[in-house]
């Protein structure tokens, strides 16, 4: 009796380990054992994942699904069974890419106000006991938060070569001054800092620097430091505050490794060792592939091109039905599954093209559906020949509004004026390509017309109803000034927005350059030159004032609108201030000019008269002998500095430009400073008009080549030249709505209220 109950106990202890023995079979072979759980809460656990023994590939693969281990709604929460701690679970991910995401403690470490360490948590957790896992480079991130806090984490055992004991270390620093110094969602060094990691972090132990904290506990008693992926985690300033139960979301990267299962290849066998399929080969499936992991040793397995599935379940890996999911596996006309791929060609009576079916539309073979196309073509077609037919009519509308507007339908009738077309102007210009200047309402370009005729091409004012009628006028007038020292307008193009006007060509610029401009100050300008540029600029002037059917006041006399022919003859250009008068008025409610040279009646009064150019002009007559700006060398007034001269020595000699200030020019010379001074009294009055400014000129040039003995000077140059009542200053910026002012100490830079 007693012999068969031994029997019967050995049979069924036999009976036992067999049962086992094969479940642990059908585990390592990747088949779990039956009845094995595949999901905890509403987590999915994919094989080689498992809950219970023999569910799993090994004990680094195991999920506890425990009831005592729940979320805020009460449902199970999977956790790591391996780790130390509770690690809780979030996700796990067989394919495309093998990854775990996990719940992990914040480390921290708190103090009080005698800097002395009250609680702290480094973050260890040994959730790696097994060698499974290693902590996802490339979607986690390390992060410190606190007030002069530094924190590190580090990695594997340098076995003593080299000076650290770890492989590797990566940490940052985060500062604050006060409790407001750290910003919502900023998290680079005030309150938060953020660095990468390097692969092959496998723990999340963190190690915090020694810092004094005693006077930042009240807004920031503890310094913390965590992994966390990287898009979900956003700092906020209240993260500083005491809180020492926080998760942080972590990715984890898993392989098939040698710490997961004792006899497992630290990566993936060789192709001829896989055939024969190896009791610890994890990849068990058909039609699947062993990759090297890439974040530590070890592999993990896919699915071939063509099926999907789990690669570590026998028969895991099932065929693809591409034809069902077009919109992964695109197909332009009849699709056919096939065995790890799909067959795709074109329908009957349509042809491949391109890149075949798969990629790109089919086309048709017939003659009948071709035409079609073409005819369809030959729509569009003459639907862009329309549409460019309409942009031409509407640009050709604008044109003409533009031409209309700009007065056009006036100006065209006039016989001496040249009407140029736009593209005539692109002609000529050869597309804006050679700007010489700028002039006051934009660039000057050079051009030549059919005849090569050298011209220069400037952008007027804007014009609009309001001021059509004074543009024709003015333009009109300008046109018929028939005189060989002012420039002369041979045409205008008004089919642009604003009009562009044509001007005859000065070779050698402005006399602001020749004088003033550090190019031309080799240029050896002789007396002859100078005193030829002075009276031509005045027969100019004179002719401006009196000698068309009106009166024309230039309002902008100075030597940049003064240009020269390559022979030296002047031209006066740039009508600007006399384009805001009408002809047959004296003021303007727009004071306008250029420092230095405005006349101060005008400024004050906002009265444009002759007079007003004779005082400009004086003004140039003294750059002209004297070959100075109006304000020179350290802040020296040129109208001032000549008033001195002749009011302490009565000559202006030592203003004189020593290149023509000779012995015997200096009666010369004198005489021209002296008129200069006449044209610069302030009692308009008593400045002498253009006419005899001329005249006096061509005395003095005649007096010159017959020796001034010859000379008979009229009684008013013996008058003792005066102008006490000329302003005490002048050169200093002044405003439209101000007086002029008069300063020894006023700016050395030239300014021009306005210039066309």
């Amino acid at each position: 009796m007693l012999y068969n109950l031994h029997a019967f106990m050995a049979f069924w202890l036999l009976a036992d380990l067999l049962i086992l023995l094969a479940s642990a079979a059908e585990s390592i072979s990747g088949r779990p054992a039956a009845g094995c759980q595949t999901r905890c809460g509403d987590v999915s656990i994919p094989y080689p994942f498992g809950i219970g023994p023999n569910c799993s590939h090994g004990k680094g693969f195991e999920i506890a699904c425990d009831t005592r281990t729940r979320n805020g709604s009460g449902e199970l929460v999977p956790t790591l069974a391996a780790a130390n701690g509770t690690i809780h679970v979030q996700s796990l991910f067989v394919a495309p890419i093998p990854e775990v995401k996990v719940m992990l403690p914040v480390a921290y470490q708190c103090y009080n106000s005698s800097d002395s360490v009250t609680e702290s948590f480094f973050g260890a957790v040994d959730l790696n006991n097994n060698g499974v896992y290693r902590i996802s480079d490339k979607r986690n991130m390390f992060v410190v938060l606190g007030c002069n806090t530094m924190a590190y984490t580090n990695n594997g055992d340098s076995h003593g070569k080299g000076p650290y004991a770890g492989l590797y270390y990566t940490g940052c620093v985060s500062y604050c001054n006060d409790s407001s110094s750290a910003q919502d969602g900023m998290c680079a060094g005030i309150g938060c800092c953020h660095v990468d990691i390097s692969p092959g972090l496998s723990d999340n132990v963190v190690t915090f620097g020694e810092w004094s904290r005693y006077f930042q506990v009240d807004f920031n008693p503890c310094n913390y430091a965590f992994l966390v992926a990287k898009d979900e985690y956003n700092f906020q300033r209240s993260d500083l505050q005491k809180d020492l139960n926080r998760t942080k979301p972590v990715w984890l990267d898993w392989a098939i490794r040698d710490g997961g299962n004792s006899s497992a290849s630290s990566s993936c066998p060789a192709p001829e060792v896989r055939e024969k399929m190896p009791p610890e080969y994890a990849c068990v499936s058909d039609n699947s592939e062993c990759v090297n992991s890439t974040n530590g040793p070890g592999y993990y397995c896919k699915c071939s091109k063509g099926y999907e599935g789990n690669p570590y379940l026998v028969g895991g890996c099932n065929d693809i039905d591409e034809c069902a999911r077009s919109d992964e596996y695109p197909c332009h006309g009849d699709c056919r599954n096939t065995v790890g791929d799909y067959h795709c060609k074109c329908r009957t009576g349509y042809q491949p093209r391109g890149g075949g079916p798969k990629i790109d539309e089919c086309s048709q073979k017939f003659p009948l559906p071709a035409q079609i196309a073409l005819g369809i073509s030959l729509g569009f077609s003459f639907l862009i020949v329309a549409a460019l037919f309409t942009l031409m009519m509407l640009q050709k509308r604008k044109i003409n509004e533009y031409f209309k507007k700009n007065g056009g339908s006036i100006l065209q009738k006039v016989d001496n004026i040249m009407i140029f077309s736009k593209d005539d102007l692109k002609k000529i210009t050869k597309n804006n390509s050679h700007v010489i200047g700028q002039g006051g309402f934009g660039k000057v370009f050079k051009g030549t017309l059919e005849d090569n005729t050298m011209v220069a091409v400037k952008t007027s004012i804007e014009v609009n109803e309001a001021r059509k009628e004074d543009f024709t006028n003015e333009v009109i007038i300008q046109s018929r000034m028939m005189h060989n020292n002012i420039i002369k307008l041979l045409g205008c193009c008004l089919e642009v927005d604003v009009p562009m006007l044509v001007y005859e060509f000065a070779a050698n610029g402005s006399l602001q350059d020749i004088l003033h401009g550090d190019a031309n100050r080799s240029l050896l300008l002789t007396l002859d030159i100078r005193l030829d540029i002075a009276i031509e600029s005045a027969e100019g002037l004179k002719y401006m004032h009196s000698s068309t059917n009106c009166t024309i006041r230039h309002g902008d006399v100075k030597p940049a609108n003064i240009l020269l022919t390559d022979k030296f003859v002047p031209k006066i250009s740039d009508f600007g201030t006399s384009k805001l008068l009408t002809v047959d008025k004296d003021f303007t409610m727009f004071v306008v000019g250029s420092m230095g040279y405005i006349d101060p009646i005008f400024h004050k009064t906002g009265r444009l008269t002759q007079k007003s150019d004779v005082y400009s002009f004086g003004v140039v007559l003294l750059e002209l002998i004297s070959r100075k700006p109006t304000i020179y060398g350290e802040n020296f007034s040129l109208i001032i500095e000549f008033q001195k001269a002749y009011d302490e020595v009565h000559s202006g000699r030592a203003m004189f430009d020593k290149e023509i200030a000779v012995e015997e020019d200096i009666f010369i010379l004198e005489e021209i400073g002296k008129l200069a001074m006449e044209c610069l009294k302030e009692k308009v009055e008593e400045r002498p008009d253009m006419k005899e400014v001329a005249e006096r000129l061509v005395m003095l040039r005649r007096a010159r080549k017959h020796g001034q003995g010859s000379y008979n000077l009229s009684p008013r140059h013996h008058e003792e030249i005066s102008i006490e009542t000329t302003p005490t200053s002048f050169g200093a910026d002044f405003s439209t709505n101000s007086s002029v002012s008069l300063s020894a100490t006023c700016t050395p830079e030239r300014k021009e209220l306005y210039k066309l």
